[in-house]
């Protein structure tokens, strides 16, 4: 005979399991989640300067003047006394021209001259002595008024002779063709032993004048205020710089790229130059064109050069930098802390516990280097210059200098080593 088990036994396995079952589950509960580990960044601080503005757009050197040499004259060409290519001053002989039918046809003017002023002479000697036998009743007044016609009509003949004369001398002063203008030559169209036709379409040289020298370039029309504001009023040039350009770009307004650029300047000269230091590069807006115009939307304008050293060269393009005036309390950061996102600009701003935030800012404009921000920061605030492609809102930040994060010095470990770490004082940038 089975006995059935007792039920207080049983009870007391059924809570033992219960028991095992609640402590195998405290047991397999998850570990707490670490810390989320500081991502090594460098930040700058926001700056208050003194930020010139300019317009920057591409140009074209024009000489301001250019004659197309022609010879007035037919003839032989003879020689010629210069080097294609060099520069030449006003006056100086360029080509000598055949001259010996332009001298024999001077000669014979001169001997018609000589001839007609005797005749002349001799006619009014004539007309003296009628006009005093008339007085004496000796001659009548007829003959006396015929001798006055001969002297008159031989006179006139002198006269005649002497634009003679002045027209064979420009004729045989024309052999030889001289410069009009001081400047560079071209190559040489027509050489030695040619013949030459007065007034023909094709010249001889082309000179253009190089010193001094314009540079053409346009603006949007949409800053022309500014530009009559601080261009035209009073007549006061402005300052511009200009660098060879490979390629021709928009226009558009910029400044100087120095974070420390605070000192105003002169605004009385233009700069044009591959290199900063090149006098050549020194110039003024001299010419503010009267139209804007309706196909590009710009507005022609053109500065003079001394352009002493002889390095702008007609034709070449420039990227010409025209200074307008010096804008001050412009809050600017350098232009990698600027990230462009699909809701706009943002930066990344830490605070002070490290913690990095993300800021939308409006940039007014860009200047070689450095964002001019309208809205959206506070001088004194620390943005992130680099390391901003690893960061998300909230995200804490361990500081580091810029020299670090241009591989200047060594770093170890993780996000190139915490050596340069600083949590008080953000780091000059």
């Amino acid at each position: 005979m089975i006995r059935p088990p007792l039920s207080g036994h049983g009870s007391f396995k059924l809570v033992a399991a219960l028991g095992a079952i609640l402590a195998a589950g405290a047991c397999s509960k998850a570990p707490a989640k670490p810390a989320r580990p500081a991502i090594s960044v460098a930040v700058v601080p926001v700056k208050k300067v003194t930020l010139p503005y300019t317009l920057e757009a591409n140009g074209i050197v024009t000489p301001i003047q250019t004659a197309a040499v022609a010879s007035q004259v037919d003839g032989i060409i003879l020689d010629v006394p210069f080097a294609e290519g060099s520069e030449v001053t006003k006056g100086q002989v360029l080509f000598k021209i055949e001259p010996h039918q332009y001298q024999a046809a001077y000669d014979m003017a001169l001997a018609q001259l000589a001839r007609d002023r005797a005749t002349a002479e001799n006619a009014k000697r004539d007309y003296a002595r009628f006009e005093t036998l008339r007085k004496e009743n000796v001659v009548s007044s007829a003959d006396a008024e015929l001798k006055a016609a001969t002297a008159g009509s031989t006179q006139a003949t002198v006269e005649a002779d002497l634009a003679a004369v002045s027209n064979a001398k420009f004729n045989l002063d024309n052999t030889t063709v001289r410069a009009p203008i001081s400047g560079r030559t071209g190559s040489l169209l027509v050489r030695t032993g040619n013949l030459v036709r007065a007034g023909a379409s094709t010249p001889l040289v082309v000179i253009n004048q190089v010193r001094p020298i314009y540079v053409r370039f346009a603006v949007p029309g949409s800053l022309l205020p500014l530009v009559l504001q601080y261009g035209a009023k009073g007549g006061l040039p402005v300052t511009a710089t200009a660098s060879a350009a490979s390629s021709p770009t928009t226009p558009k307004d910029t400044s100087s790229s120095s974070m420390d650029a605070g000192q105003k300047s002169s605004l009385q000269t233009v700069k044009v130059d591959p290199a900063a230091s090149n006098p050549d590069g020194h110039g003024t807006q001299t010419f503010i064109d009267n139209a804007v115009d309706t196909t590009t939307g710009t507005v022609q304008l053109r500065a003079k050069f001394a352009n002493a050293g002889g390095t702008l060269w007609a034709g070449q393009f420039m990227a010409v930098s025209m200074r307008l005036f010096d804008e001050e309390g412009a809050l600017v950061v350098p232009s990698q802390c600027v990230v462009t996102g699909q809701r706009g600009t943002y930066v990344y701003v830490v605070d002070s516990a490290s913690t990095a935030s993300l800021r939308m800012v409006n940039v007014e404009r860009t200047a070689n280097g450095l964002s001019v921000i309208s809205s959206g920061l506070s001088e004194g605030e620390r943005v992130v210059s680099d390391g901003q492609s690893r960061l998300t809102p909230g995200a804490p930040v361990d500081l580091r200098s810029a020299m670090d994060s241009a591989g200047a010095t060594g770093r170890g470990g993780r996000g190139g080593g915490r050596g340069g770490r600083g949590r008080g004082k953000a780091p000059t940038p």
